[in-house]
Parts: structure tokens; C-alpha cells; sequence
């Protein structure tokens, strides 16, 4: 990729001092786009040499001089910027450098992966630049915008300068420029204007940025421009697979097979390795190394090549195009959103060339949903296109008039609930690809799919529900890709149909091979003549009656046999009592690195798999009939190696399997998993040398000797895993679900159990004390840091009184202690002299009467009790507490963040000197009936930023009586309170407070009379006795307001003029019977009105016209929406418990289902709506 930085990093290499030393001779040619080998041969001798003369001489005379000069001596040629790729040209260019002595080097630098590999005489693997990361694109940019290393002298511009540094995506040359762009000010509005601004807009005279990228553009033949433009419509940060990208090509006719024989497919994958490796493109660097990606300014080079032939609408919630709309545009996509409405598509309509129309990005692929109006309406008008997806789109059918697409060569219709396709799709004869990946509820295609005879692409991978295939599919001769065949029974393709279909590639799956009603039509499936299938799967149902005769499914089996080039098979719930011939005595299938065979239940013995040598993933799992693997698993009468190329091995629901003969070698073997092999008995293989991973789940009877695995091999058990150290497992986890007593007799000592890092004990019944100077107690554990203790009825105390505590070392972050009925307290070598305590959960503890002794741990941040029905306090004063001093008494020294107490109903207090942990940021606190104050005085709590109480009935007020709640306060939640008798007078100066929310608090009778604080945004007020009078205490004055909850009120009269307001929930008002007058808010985007039965009417002046999501339920008498209709901006609407408006809404009650039937989601009492002839509901 131009400008990131391989001409600087040679320059570095060239001018190094070891380098120079190294070397007799050193030569820099600059060879550019127009390769010239006497120029270069030229260049590279003046490098060598100033004393000879070479203007006028031929290329024979500069090889023999430069032949001359290089002649037994080391030399390092860097050739920079080179572009040709013509193999003559190089052999003749390399000539005279044949006489230099051994270690002389040539380094290239070039935009093309394949330049790289003409030159050299030995093979070097290239050196792929990538972009740099973060902090050294920073230290570049400072050093240009400031002539600083840093921003320390700057620190204003470091969070603008980080966002620009951002925006160049890790490229040198991108920084550099703009760093310099930037040197001349240090005006925070000059940078903003720079951040603003497009990289590419930067003028040409003042970077070299648009060059250095269109000379890229420029080397490319002109069907690889082609190709290149049209990917200006793939979105920046948009992730591609090749066969993705490859697909759209052929549909939009980009793809040219040179000769008749040449198959498109191949050419496009041509067409995008050539791309890759002049880093047009980029492998993604996350997880999923199948794609790939575009540099930002990659993707700007496109849009700015491609002119007003692509169109992207980047908006997703709606466009902005309509001033310098794209006319001429051909091809389109546009970023999805989870509700997309018909208003963002107008501009489409107005395209009447447009060819492609691609939604991409959904956020929630599958759950995203689509105004009818556009894919039944709007999109078949738009006769040209080429390509057409509703790909993530919650649509549950596709409309006839489909069929007017006379051009449509690709349809995506994935993760869609379609459950048929119109008929009226067979008519389109132009289609080549069809993707119906993930269509859950598809149970039929066409009847006459036979009929689109340029079909190449079928994808119908988790299309479980599909009955079958149609009649006829063999006529699709030019299907390349058919992901599965299904079996199906009367009017149904055969797999016999198959023999036809010559061009399949890539992956097949055979699937309820149970309807094969003649075996013998196995056969003319053809699979050894189909040597492009590179991996097969051959499945039977699984819920199969055990009654049913399948002697019949052997032969089936047998005439499946694929060619000798598989490479990956799978066999699942075959329910012969044999595996086929083709995979016995001997498989011959040379190139096969995966098998997988599943619930084949009746066989009794593995075929031979030891002598397949090129595999590498064998999973092997429900075979209920072996109960024994030996010598005919490896291969019988076989002596040489076998399994010589497998790294992965799995075993798993074996449930008669008892007998392991591992006479079989693994010498590769780096992962084994043995899971749910109750009866297995015996040992290991114990020739596994590369072992990395073994994971031995519910194999109870199995003897594991440590001397099978290789030193730092992972071993996990389903209680445990840790490393292999020689002859000991060292433990980083480990859970105990017996007595601690027998740790000696499984072999756990203190040397396995040093490194232990999580430890879980469970159902102890005898044990009192996990660290005591008993036998069989746990060790001192230097690295534990996470410990969980469940189910010990009889557990005291975690340290027995005997031990020393100051000598216990912990280091313990957290801790969850759950049922344990008798423990009394926690001890102080956990409390007090464990430095890293951060957080300690307990629950259900019915002994313990508090938390703590007179001050918190030092060291916690949260602290999370529930479910202790004795707990009265949880910091009790103890005068004898030797941990106890002056600056500690009250309760407050501690680092102690986060505070959640729930369901104690014994709490009195939270600490007997009623004040709070002064770092403390957020007190939760729930079901705590006998609780009256929170604290005595919030005058040390500063930090604290929520309060949530609720259900604590005889809490009467926050903190004694005292006005002043905590200055920093951002929420505060109080719910029913029974008891609670206001808020103090202080509240309206609390200008932090964001959220405020009171309900169910009856014996609130009165608000502070200078009303809420004016900086709230959050405002919940229900069922008060107060309620109505609210509205005369100053809510005009919340201009920042952006959610109004309001419940209870009985006579709801008018609403505040909320410029602001957002989020509007009415609910339990039971009187309302209309809206007031002067209407809604008119900014509200989101409307909820529940549970007032009376209403019979939305406001007469309409609904907002920002409105987004509207939900009503029960609300029993409203009958219709407004006259003017809904908003077009409305993007859900659900209905619950209305049934005269659900009545209104049925498709033959015109007048409220024509404003519904636009709206991408309507939900009528949970189901989702969606139909054009009849009403479909589908579970959301």
C-alpha cells in the first residue's frame, strides 16, 4: 500500500552501520512505474562508481561494467518503487549480479506481492508491512504538528490530536502530512476544521497522499479498475469475504471469462488475489482470517474513481443525497438499521439506472425490520437491478412481483423468516446466485426452479425446516455451489439428480438420506466424477423410529463415495451396523485433513482412519455400539507410522466405549479431548511428544498417568486445570466437590497447588475451617485470587482460631461465599492483612449477624450481601477489636465503591456509627423491612453518585434528618417505601442530579417547595398522593429533560412545554380519557402509554412528527389513531391489550391498516405483523 513507510524502512536498513560495514558495496535505484533495465543497470553502476562514463552506452556495455565492478565482492542493491512484473525482464536485469560473492543481497520494495517472488534466486518469504500502531502514529504526528515527542507542552490538543491520529488508521505517510498540515497553528479550531475534513481533500501541493494512492489506481489493468471502483460501494470498517465480493462482480457483469472453458468464479478469485497483493485490499487481522477489508483511504481512492456510478447512503436514518442526488448512479448500498422506514429509501425511487440494492452492516442481523413498502413496492419499479438483498431483514415474505426483476442476477435473501418463495421467482432467468442462509421457517422453494438454467449459486446452509428439494434440480447444469440436498419424499428431487449437476465445488451436505427409497440411485449420484467437492457431509435424521429396518442405509452409504480429493467428510447418525467399503481396509483419500463422524449408534467398530496421511481433525462422538478401540482403528497388518499428520482428536458421548488399546501413535498430536466417556478404562497413548491441550471431561473410570503428557501441556478435567510440570500438575483451577481430607490421596500437594490462581468448593458436608493445622487442611496459597465456597452447612469460619493469621498469607481479589448456614464471621487474614481485596459477594448466610468489626476491609471496592436473615448491621463496633483506632471507628476508612445489600430482613443499619464509606459511589439497597435511615449524615460522601432504595417499608428518610444530601449525587431512585416521608429541602441545589425517580411512596405528601433540580434529564414521578401537583412545580424550567415517566395521575391535564423531552411514559392513569389540547411535546421520539383504560383518543392535532416508537397497552376503549395519520418518522408500534384498535388494525378494515402498513415493526400483543394478502403473526 502506498505511504506506509517501505522506501522509509529500506532507507533505515541501507544507511545502518552494521549494514555498511557488512557489505563492500552499496547501490539505490528508484525504479518507478516505467521499467527500463538498461535505466536501472544504468543507475546502479553510477550508485556504484562515479568514474565511469555512461551517457550513450548500451545495455551489453553497462552489464559488463557493472558485470566488473560487483565481481567477488558482497554487495547490497536496494531496488525501490518497483511495479513491473514481466519475468524476461528481471531474468535479464539480474545477470551481472550472478558474479557477486556469497552473501550479497537484493531488497525490493514494492506495492505487489507478485514482484516479489520473480527476482530472487533462493526463496525469501516477503516482509508484509502493516499499518503502525497507535502511540507510534502519535509520537509521528507531534513530532510534525509540534516538533515535540509528545503533547506534554500541549496538553489542549492531546485528545484532538489522538482523534485525527485515529482517523489515518495507522498509515505514516496519512500522519506525516497532516501532522505538517497542522505545524504552522496551534488553534483548537484549525484542528477541528482538519478532523472534519476529508484526508483526501487535502490539496495536492501540500500532500502526496492522493498521488502516491492513485498511482496505484493507475498500474491497474482496466478490468481490475473496474472491480476496484465498484468496491467504493462496500462501507469503511466493513469486513468482506472473497466469494462475497466475487458473486456481485459476476451479477453486475464485471467478470469476462477470456476462453470458453474458463469458469467466472475462478477469474473473479483471480481478480481479488490480484487486488490483495497490491494491497487494495487487507486481511483482517481479528479471529476470521477468511476476510478482508479496506483501508479508509483505500476506500476513499474508490469513491473518488468510481464518480457518480456508485452511490452510498452512509446514513442510517436516512439520507441526505436529495441536493446533489447521483442520478446516473448504477450501483448502491446503504448502512442497515433495526428499523429502516420508508421515508430514507425516497431517494431510490429517483434512480432509474440503478442496478444494485445492498443493504450492509445491520446492527442485529435477523432482527432488523423493513417498511413493507419498499421491498413490495418500491424496489420492484427499480426494473434495471442486478442485484437485490433483504439480507438480515425480518421480512416473512417476498412478493410476486419480484418476477418484474427481468435482470436480477443475484438475490440475497438470508436471516430473513421467509417460510416459501413466490412462484413467480422460476421466471427469473437470469439469476445466478440465490443465498437463503439461516432462513429458519423456509419449509419449500419454487416448484419450478428447474427453470433457471443460469442458476450457479444455491445457498441454503441452516435451512433446516426445508421439506425437500424440487423436482427436477439436476436441469440446474451450471450449479457450482448446492450447499445441501435434501431427501425429501413425493415430488422431490433424488439424489440421483445430483449425477447431473458437473460443476459442484466447494461444499456439499446430503441430508435425510432416510427418504432414499432406491439405493441403488446412490450411485447415480456420480461423487467420484465430482472431483471440485472438497468437503461432504452425509446425514440421516436424527429422531429416526428405532423400529424402522435400516439395513438398507450400508448400501446407501456405499454409493456415496466421493472422489480420492475430499478433504473434509462427516458422517451423522448413519444407522448401519458397518462403516462403507470406501473407508475400509485402506481410505484412499490422500488429501483429507477433517473427518467428523456422529451418532452412527449401530456401528460397533471405527474404520481405519490411522492411514489417511494428510489428517489433521478427527471428532468422533455418540457411537453407542463401540465398546472397544485397538489395532483397526490405526489399520490393521499396518507397521508404519499412522496418524502421522493429526493435531486434533476429540472423543465424546461414548457411553459403552470401555477399552482403549493405544497401540496407535500420535506423534503431531497437539490437542485431545475425552469428553462424557463414562466406562473408558485403561491408559493414554503415551507417544504424545507435541501435546499441548487435553481436556478429559466425566471419564470417571479412566486412569490418567501424567507421564503421557509432555512438560507445559494444558491439562483440564471438568474440576480443574492447570499445567504439566514433569510428574505433577501444577493447578491455575481447581473445584472441590468432596471433603477436603483426601487431597493427599488424589495426589494434590502443596507443590501442584502453589500456582493456584481459582478455587471452588462445594457440598462440604463435615468440614468447619478450610485453613486449620489439621491434616488434609489447604495449604497456605500465595497465588489464589479467586475463591467461591458453596453448600458447607457446617462451615464456621474460614480459619480455624488455632492458626496464626498474621502469618496466613492472602492475596485473594475476591471472594463469593454462598449457603453456608453456620458461619459466623470472616476472618481477619482474608479482612485486614489481605492487600488485594476488592470484592467479596455473600449470600444466603443465616449465622452471620454483620459484615465486619468497626471498619471496612481497607482494600475493598464492593461488597454484595443477600438473603442473610440475621444480618443487623454490617459494620458493628467491637472496643476489643485489635484491628480498631481512632481514625477507624466511624465506619468510613475504606476504599469501598460499590454497596449492594438485599433482603435482610434483620438490617437495622448499614454500620453502628451510621455514617458511610467516604469513597463510596453507589449504595443499592432492597428488601430490607426493617431499615428506618440509610445514615446519620452524607457530610463525608462527595463521591457518591446513586442511591437506589426500594421495598424497604419502615424507611422514613434518607440520612436522619439532615438537609444536605451528597454534592455529587447523579441518581436517586427511591420505590416502594411505605414509610418514606419526603425528600429534603437541599434537593433542588443538587445541580449533578440526572436522574431522579420516586414511586409508591404513599406517605410523600409534599415536594421541597423550590421544586426539582432544573439539570435533570431522568424524571419518574408515579402513584404519590403529589402526583398532580408536580406540574405546578416548575418542569418548564427542566430544559434538559429527555425522559418524563408519569403514573397514578388521576386528573392529567396538560403537559409542560419540554422543548427537550424525548421519552414521554404515561401509565395507570385510569380518568384519562383524552389528551389536553395543546397536544404533545413536539420533540418526543418515544411514546408509551399503558394501563389507562379510559383513554379513547390520541390528541386531535396529531402525534410529533419525530415520533419513533409507539407502544400502547390497555388501553381498552381506544378505537382508532389520528385522522392525519402516523408519523412517517415512526419505526415501531406495538399494540397490547386494546381490542378495539387491534379490531381497527386487521387488513380488511382499510382506514387504520393503511397507517399501520408502512411501519417497519408492528407488534400486536407480542407477535410481529407483516402481510400483504392475509395478516401473518410470527412469535418476535
Amino acid at each position: 500500500m502506498g505511504g506506509i513507510g517501505k522506501t522509509t524502512l529500506a532507507q533505515l536498513v541501507y544507511n545502518d552501520k552494521q549494514v555498511k560495514n557488512f557489505f563492500d558495496l552499496k547501490a539505490w535505484a528508484c525504479v518507478s512505474e516505467d521499467f527500463d533495465v538498461a535505466i536501472v543497470t544504468k543507475t546502479i553502476l553510477q550508485s556504484i562508481t562515479s568514474s565511469e562514463n555512461c551517457d550513450g552506452k548500451d545495455l551489453d556495455w553497462l552489464q559488463v561494467k557493472l558485470k566488473e565492478q560487483l565481481y567477488g565482492k558482497r554487495f547490497l542493491v536496494i531496488l525501490d518503487d518497483v511495479w513491473n512484473e514481466k519475468y524476461n525482464d528481471w531474468i535479464l536485469l539480474r545477470t551481472p549480479f550472478e558474479a557477486g560473492a556469497p552473501g550479497s543481497s537484493i531488497i525490493v520494495t514494492t506495492r505487489n506481492r507478485g514482484v516479489s517472488s520473480l527476482m530472487g534466486t533462493i526463496k525469501v518469504e516477503p516482509f508484509q508491512l502493516e499499518v503502525l500502531p497507535t502511540d507510534a502514529c502519535l509520537s509521528i504526528f507531534s513530532q510534525h504538528a509540534l516538533d515535540a515527542k509528545d503533547f506534554s507542552a500541549h496538553p489542549d490538543l492531546k485528545d484532538i490530536g489522538e482523534e485525527i491520529v485515529r482517523k489515518c488508521k495507522g498509515l505514516p505517510l496519512a500522519v506525516k502530512t497532516v501532522g505538517g498540515l497542522l505545524r504552522s497553528t496551534q488553534d483548537r479550531n484549525e484542528w477541528d476544521k482538519v478532523l472534519k475534513s476529508k484526508i483526501w481533500d487535502i490539496p495536492e501541493e501540500r500532500s502526496g497522499i492522493a498521488p502516491a494512492l492513485m498511482l496505484s489506481y493507475h498500474n491497474l489493468p482496466s478490468h481490475l479498475k473496474r472491480c476496484f471502483a465498484y468496491c467504493s460501494i462496500l462501507p469503511k470498517d466493513y469486513e468482506f469475504r472473497e466469494k462475497e465480493v466475487v458473486l456481485l462482480w459476476m451479477a453486475e457483469g464485471l467478470i469476462h471469462p477470456r476462453q470458453d472453458e474458463e469458469e467466472m468464479e475462478d477469474l473473479g478469485s483471480e481478480y481479488f488475489r490480484n487486488l490483495l497483493s497490491r494491497s487494495f485490499f487487507q486481511q483482517s487481522s481479528r479471529y476470521d482470517k477468511t476476510r478482508f477489508f479496506m483501508h479508509d483511504l483505500i476506500n476513499d481512492l474508490a469513491q473518488s474513481v468510481a464518480g457518480e456510478t456508485c452511490f452510498r447512503m452512509e446514513d442510517r436514518v436516512g439520507g441526505s443525497w436529495h441536493e446533489n442526488l447521483p442520478i446516473k448512479a448504477r450501483h448502491s448500498s446503504y448502512l442497515g438499521s433495526q428499523y429502516d422506514v420508508a421515508k430514507k429509501f425516497g431517494v431510490f425511487s429517483k434512480l432509474i439506472s440503478l442496478r444494485t440494492f445492498l443493504p450492509l452492516m445491520l446492527p442485529y442481523l435477523g432482527c432488523c425490520y423493513l417498511a413493507r413498502h419498499v421491498q413490495c413496492e418500491l424496489v420492484p419499479t427499480i426494473r434495471c437491478l442486478r442485484v437485490l438483498s433483504f439480507n438480515g431483514y425480518r421480512i416473512t415474505e417476498l412478493s410476486d412481483s419480484i418476477s418484474d426483476l427481468k435482470h436480477l442476477r443475484y438475490l440475497n435473501l438470508s436471516h430473513t423468516q421467509i417460510s416459501s418463495l413466490p412462484e413467480s421467482i422460476a421466471t427469473l432467468y437470469n439469476l445466478q446466485t440465490l443465498l437463503l442462509e439461516m432462513c429458519l421457517h423456509l419449509k419449500k422453494l419454487p416448484s419450478m426452479l428447474c427453470n433457471l438454467v443460469n442458476l450457479r449459486h444455491l445457498n441454503i446452509v441452516g435451512a433446516n425446516r426445508l421439506e425437500g428439494m424440487p423436482m427436477q434440480i439436476g436441469k440446474l447444469t451450471c450449479l457450482q455451489t448446492l450447499t445441501n440436498l435434501i431427501v425429501g419424499k413425493d415430488n422431490c428431487s433424488g439424489v440421483k439428480e445430483l449425477g447431473r449437476l458437473k460443476h459442484l465445488k466447494g461444499e456439499l451436505n446430503i441430508s435425510r438420506l432416510e427418504s432414499v427409497i432406491e439405493p441403488k440411485d446412490t450411485k447415480d449420484a456420480e461423487l467420484t466424477k465430482k472431483i471440485k467437492i472438497s468437503a461432504l457431509s452425509l446425514e440421516w435424521s436424527s429422531d429416526i423410529d428405532e423400529l424402522k429396518d435400516r439395513t438398507s442405509e450400508l448400501e446407501v452409504l456405499n454409493g456415496l463415495q466421493p472422489h480420492g480429493t475430499l478433504t473434509e467428510l462427516g458422517i451423522i447418525d448413519y444407522g448401519g451396523t458397518e462403516f462403507p467399503i470406501w473407508l475400509k481396509p485402506a481410505p484412499s483419500f490422500p488429501h483429507m485433513v477433517s473427518l467428523k463422524i456422529r451418532n452412527c449408534r449401530k456401528c460397533t467398530l471405527l474404520p481405519p482412519l490411522g492411514q489417511l496421511p494428510s489428517l489433521k481433525t478427527l471428532s468422533i462422538s455418540g457411537m453407542d455400539s463401540v465398546k472397544s478401540v485397538g489395532s483397526e482403528f490405526c489399520g490393521n497388518n499396518c507397521f508404519g507410522q499412522c496418524f502421522r499428520s493429526l493435531k486434533y482428536l476429540s472423543f465424546e458421548n461414548m457411553k459403552e466405549w470401555d477399552n482403549w488399546s493405544p497401540c496407535e501413535e500420535f506423534p503431531n498430536l497437539q490437542s485431545l479431548s475425552l469428553r462424557n466417556c463414562p466406562k473408558l478404562l485403561g491408559k493414554l497413548p503415551n507417544n504424545l511428544p507435541l501435546l499441548k491441550n487435553a481436556s478429559i471431561d466425566y471419564c470417571a473410570q479412566l486412569e490418567v498417568s501424567l507421564s503421557c503428557f509432555p512438560d507445559k501441556c494444558r491439562l483440564n478435567t471438568e474440576r480443574s486445570n492447570g499445567v504439566v510440570c514433569g510428574s505433577k500438575v501444577r493447578f491455575k483451577l481447581i473445584d472441590l466437590s468432596r471433603s477436603l481430607s483426601p487431597i493427599s490421596d488424589e495426589g494434590l500437594d502443596m507443590e501442584e497447588l502453589a500456582e493456584l490462581e481459582w478455587l471452588s468448593i462445594n457440598n462440604y458436608e463435615e468440614v468447619t475451617n478450610l485453613w486449620s493445622d489439621n491434616m488434609g487442611s489447604l495449604p497456605h496459597l500465595l497465588f489464589l485470587s479467586s475463591l467461591h465456597i458453596c453448600h458447607c452447612p457446617k462451615q464456621i469460619s474460614l480459619v480455624a482460631e488455632e492458626v496464626d493469621q498474621e502469618r496466613l498469607q492472602l492475596r485473594i481479589t475476591g471472594i463469593v461465599i454462598e449457603d453456608c448456614m453456620a458461619l459466623e464471621s470472616l476472618p481477619n487474614a482474608l479482612m485486614y492483612n489481605n492487600t488485594c481485596l476488592q470484592f467479596i459477594c455473600i449470600i444466603k448466610c443465616d449465622s452471620l449477624t454483620h459484615f465486619a468489626r468497626s471498619h471496612m476491609p481497607p482494600t475493598l471496592k464492593k461488597l454484595d450481601i443477600r438473603d442473610c436473615k440475621s444480618m443487623r448491621n454490617l459494620v458493628d463496633d467491637d472496643d476489643n477489636d485489635t484491628n480498631n483506632n481512632s481514625n477507624c471507628n466511624s465506619g468510613i476508612t475504606s476504599l469501598l465503591e460499590e454497596l449492594d445489600v438485599s433482603n435482610c430482613p434483620s438490617l437495622e443499619s448499614l454500620t453502628s456509627s451510621g455514617e458511610l464509606p467516604t469513597t463510596l459511589l453507589r449504595l443499592n439497597i432492597r428488601e430490607c423491612p426493617k431499615l428506618e435511615s440509610v445514615a446519620k449524615s452524607f457530610r463525608h460522601n462527595s463521591f457518591l453518585e446513586t442511591i437506589t432504595i426500594s421495598n424497604c417499608e419502615n424507611l422514613q428518610l434518607l440520612n436522619g434528618g439532615e438537609l444536605l444530601l451528597p454534592s455529587n449525587l447523579r441518581g436517586l431512585d427511591i420505590s416502594g417505601c411505605e414509610k418514606m416521608q419526603g425528600l429534603q429541602n437541599g434537593i433542588y441545589n443538587l445541580t449533578s442530579l440526572r436522574d431522579l425517580k420516586i414511586q409508591n411512596c404513599p406517605s410523600i405528601l409534599s415536594f421541597p417547595k423550590e421544586g426539582f433540580p432544573t439539570n435533570l434529564t431522568i424524571l419518574s414521578i408515579s402513584h404519590l398522593k403529589i402526583t398532580q401537583a408536580m406540574f405546578d412545580w416548575g418542569l418548564d424550567n427542566l430544559t434538559s429533560l429527555n425522559e418524563l415517566q408519569i403514573g397514578g395521575c388521576q386528573h392529567l391535564v396538560s403537559f409542560p412545554k419540554l422543548t427537550s423531552l424525548k421519552t414521554l411514559w404515561i401509565f395507570d392513569c385510569k380518568n384519562l380519557t383524552c389528551f389536553p389540547e395543546d397536544g404533545l411535546p413536539l420533540s418526543l421520539v418515544v411514546l408509551r402509554i399503558s394501563n389507562c383504560q379510559k383513554l379513547r383518543s390520541f390528541p386531535k392535532n396529531g402525534l410529533p412528527p419525530s415520533l419513533v416508537e409507539l407502544c400502547i397497552s390497555n388501553c381498552q376503549k381506544l378505537k382508532s389513531f389520528p385522522k392525519n395519520g402516523l408519523p412517517p418518522s415512526l419505526q415501531q408500534l406495538a399494540i397490547d391489550e386494546c381490542p378495539l384498535l387491534e379490531e381497527h388494525c386487521k387488513k380488511d378494515q382499510r382506514g387504520e391498516w393503511s397507517k399501520i402498513a408502512d411501519i417497519p415493526y408492528v407488534g400486536i400483543n407480542g407477535k410481529y405483523i407483516f402481510g400483504t394478502d392475509t395478516m401473518e403473526l410470527i412469535q418476535r
